[in-house]
Formats: C-alpha cells, structure tokens, sequence
C-alpha cells in the first residue's frame, strides 16, 4: 500500500508541472499520470503546490551560552521547523576551548537523539586548533560530518586567528570538506564595546553601533583573501550587507569559489528595530543577532543577490531567547543581550510572501534557495532537496489560498516573541511528509513521537 498525491502542482528549483506523486514506504517511486495502485490511499493536492521538504542548513536548538540556554531546544525547535515546511535541519556542534571534536559531538547527539521531528545533520564548529584536532577532522568526515565553522568573532570563546584559518582551509582540502565561516572583525568589535560601556552607554540599538558594516566587510575581504591563498571553497554564513555582498562579488571575478548564505531577518528587518519607542527603549533587545540588522538599502541588496544567484542558500540562524527573562539579562548592559532572534517555522512562508508574491524571485527560485542549494552544498542531494523518483518522500503541500498573521501567539517555537509580529503570511502547510510519513495536517503536528534521523552526509558540491 502506497500514498497516491494527485493532481498537485510540482515546484522544483529547475521546473514547475502538475503530475501525480506516488509514495510507498520512505521513498518517492513514481511521478506521472495513472499510477495509482489498488490499495493506494489518495490524497488530493488540487489546487496547491508541492515543495521538496524544506532544509535550514543554520540552526542552533539547545545552545548553552554561559548565561543561559536558547529557548528552543531540538525538540520544540525542529516541531517549529516541520510546521514550517522544513523537514531537515542542520545544527552546529561546537568545540569548547580545550574540548575535543569527538566530544563536542557527543554532547550534541546526547541533545538531539529520538528529540527531532525533522531530519537532522551537523556541522562541526572548532575553536581551539591543534594536532589532534587537525587529525579529528577525518573522524569527523567519517561519520558523516563533511562541514565545519570557524568564527572571526567572539574574542575569548569563539574566535580563531589567520593562521588558524590558513591551517583549518589547508586540512578541508585535504579532506574535500567546507568550512563556514561568521565573518565580523572581533578584535574591532570587543575595542568598540568597551568604549560604548565607558562612555555609559546601555541600551540595546549600541549592539548594532558597536558591530558597524565595516567589520563585517573587513572579514570577508581578508577570509576571502586567504581562501585564495589555498584555494579552496568558503562558505559564508548569514550575510547581512550589500558591502559583504560586494566584496564577495569581487571574489568571485578573481575566481574564489564561495557559497553564501542569508537570513530572512536581513531581508526584511533593518537597524529601525533596534530604536522600538525610542532610542533607549529596551524593546530592541528582540533584534540583537550577531550580525545586527542594517539598512533597508543592504535589504535590497540582498534581495538582488537572490535574484541574481550570487546568494545561494537561506538559512535562519534560528537561535531563540525568551525576550523576558532571558533578554532581559542584559537590561543595563547591552552587551550582556543573548545573541540570537528565532526564525526556524516562518521562513518558507515569509520567502513566499514577501519574495515570490512580490516578484523579487520566482517560485523555482525559492525552492532552490530553501532546500535544493543547501542539499547539493552539504551533501544530501538528491535523497533530500528535490522531487524526484527514489529520493525521500519529503514533501510539502502548500496551501496558496491560506492568509493569515504571525504571531508570537500562534506560533510552535518555544519563545515568547517573534521579530516577524504581524507579519502578513499567504500560504502555508497543509500536509508535511517527512521520508513518506504524514507529520503536518492544517498547520498542525499530527505525530506525538519524534521521527527524524541523523544524516550520514558525504562530501557535497
């Protein structure tokens, strides 16, 4: 017995038909017309569309950032996705000073293990180099992690040097491996703060001031130097900037090779936020994300780069902290703000909304750029990604007629706001298949265990 999905219309990042989709077990085994089996059971799709399964490629559920741990951990945060229309994600294990890999990944497995309602990979983020690690990166690759992070800020916890670059990019050749990368000048940034906290200043809009668009551009210029150095691809994570956007473009004419990802809050959102009432409102607290909201004019420019291709991926970077008693650690302090805003269960609707219904990309465009890049990039394409015969059944049908609101009310994630409040949203699910098996009906979870499995990810690209 099989699961017949007729007469929907099939979006794919190259092409848009209507054609029936026959399911039996995990798999997409037939497309076409008169392909029904007996014993089938049919669902009508009439009259909506039909999604490979979303992918965010950037999540972080479960995070322990010293002061406190994100609001969503990889059991809320991956029942938001489903209800979105993502059916995969990719979370961040990440090294602590003086930790090895093989540990930080059993820390993150101990986090996600039979709590998942969607597919789920990692990328393995390293923060402290030496001999051992360089070795463990192979084990890492071994089990299925192909992908890794370095990051350029956070002094003290996070950040690497250059050299350490050089070396981690010299060993993910190598290994025909990926390194992301979050590009902000840290040692710039940490001078900034000080001078902000000396001078006083408290509230929430001087995290944006004291990450100015320079020390994103000045980043990606010098991360991209250095990959030219050893040749090899980069990816770039949630870029925020048309001068990032600019510098990459530059790259690329010298033939860097570099993948870039952005986020919807860089699409939609800008530096106004941060003033709420006014400027010392604490309201803008919300917004802080690493990097910070920028101008309408980088929103545009952004909005090209998806146009155009030149932005390949959009991920969320969905990292959640209750706006009151989470948020608020940093009331006097701004620098004290947690990091991060949510954003897991409304990117597919928020794309389709304010960019395919508005005409700054297409449809095919949109698949493309939530699901099928991110799994060519990390390596689970055509299994995942894609409508296809003997890929897994990962399958969004997406109501175009539905309107409504989003609303921190409403909404699955596990946080008590939303940066997206009263955001219009046309369309949403109105069935989710994760590997055949039907998880979403109406905007509802309809499974009460988790089902997701880990992904054994080969080298993508």
């Amino acid at each position: 017995m099989g699961i017949l999905l007729k007469g929907g219309n099939i979006i794919t990042a190259t092409d848009s038909y209507y054609a029936d989709i026959r399911i039996e077990g995990e798999k997409i085994v037939a497309i076409g017309s008169d392909i029904t089996q007996s014993d089938d059971e049919v669902i009508s799709a009439k009259g909506s569309y039909i999604f490979p399964g979303g992918i965010d490629s950037h999540t972080h559920f479960g995070l322990d950032v010293g002061s406190t741990v994100t609001a969503d951990d990889f059991y809320s945060g991956t029942k938001a996705a489903i209800v979105g229309g993502t059916t995969t994600i990719l979370d961040y294990a990440t090294q602590n000073k003086g930790e090895t890999l093989q540990g930080a990944l059993k820390q993150q497995f101990e986090k996600a293990e039979d709590k998942c309602f969607c597919d789920y990979g990692f990328h393995m983020g390293i923060t402290d180099w030496n001999e051992f690690v360089n070795s463990e990166m192979a084990d890492m690759v071994n089990v299925g992690i192909t992908s890794f992070k370095l990051y350029m800020a956070y002094k003290k916890t996070l950040q690497v040097d250059d050299g350490i670059i050089y070396k981690a990019l010299k060993r993910s050749k190598e290994l025909s491996a990926l390194i992301a990368f979050h590009c902000e000048n840290g040692d710039i940034i940490e001078v900034l703060i000080d001078e902000a906290r000396k001078n006083n200043y408290k509230s929430p809009i001087y995290h944006a001031l004291t990450r100015p668009v320079n020390v994103e551009r000045e980043a990606i210029a010098r991360l991209l130097e250095i990959a030219e150095l050893v040749d090899t691809p980069v990816y770039i994570v949630h870029l925020s900037s048309k001068a990032g956007m600019d510098c990459i473009l530059d790259a690329k004419k010298r033939g860097v090779k570099v993948y870039v990802e952005t986020c919807p809050q860089y699409l939609l959102l800008d530096e106004s936020y941060y003033k709420g009432i006014d400027v010392n409102s604490f309201e803008g607290a919300k917004y802080v994300m690493s990097p910070p909201l920028r101008k309408t004019s980088d929103n545009l420019a952004l909005w090209k780069g998806l146009s155009y291709g030149d932005i390949s991926i959009v991920g969320t970077d969905h990292c959640s902290f209750n706006y009151i008693g989470q948020k608020d650690i940093g009331l006097t302090d701004f620098s004290k703000i947690p990091n991060g805003a949510p954003g897991v269960e409304h990117r597919i609707a928020l794309l389709y909304t304010y960019g395919v219904l508005t005409g700054k990309i297409n449809i095919n465009q949109m698949v493309a750029l939530t699901s099928t890049d991110a799994a060519k990039v990390f390596g689970i394409f055509p299994k995942k990604g894609t409508i296809a015969v003997g890929s897994d059944a990962d399958i969004i049908v997406w109501d175009k007629d539905y309107i409504g609101e989003i609303s921190a009310k409403t909404q699955t994630q596990n946080v008590d706001y939303t940066p997206y409040e009263g955001f219009k949203q046309h369309g949403r699910v109105k069935y989710a298949f994760l590997r055949g098996e039907m998880v979403v009906i109406d905007g509802n979870v309809k499974i009460i265990k988790p089902t997701g499995k880990y992904l054994h990810r080969i080298n993508g690209r």
